[in-house]
């Protein structure tokens, strides 16, 4: 799964790498205080499942922009 952090078309489609990275954070940091995966585990880790879900598209960009009011 880290192999998908070299798809330079899923890194464009987010926004670019800090984009991509600060998406990745956030959703890393809801899934270890508790938040559900919206993937099967299947034994990966947090760094794994938040970034399965970026590549099936089940986490998109808009939800780091909820709180920004530009």
């Amino acid at each position: 799964m880290i192999d998908a952090l070299k798809d330079d078309e899923l890194v464009n489609r987010i926004g670019g790498r800090f984009r991509f990275t600060a998406l990745v954070q956030h959703r890393m940091r809801e899934l270890m205080d508790g938040a559900r995966p919206l993937i099967e585990r299947h034994g990966r880790n947090h760094l794994e499942v938040a970034i399965a879900e970026i590549v099936e598209g089940r986490i998109v960009p808009e939800l780091l922009n909820a709180g920004d009011q530009s």
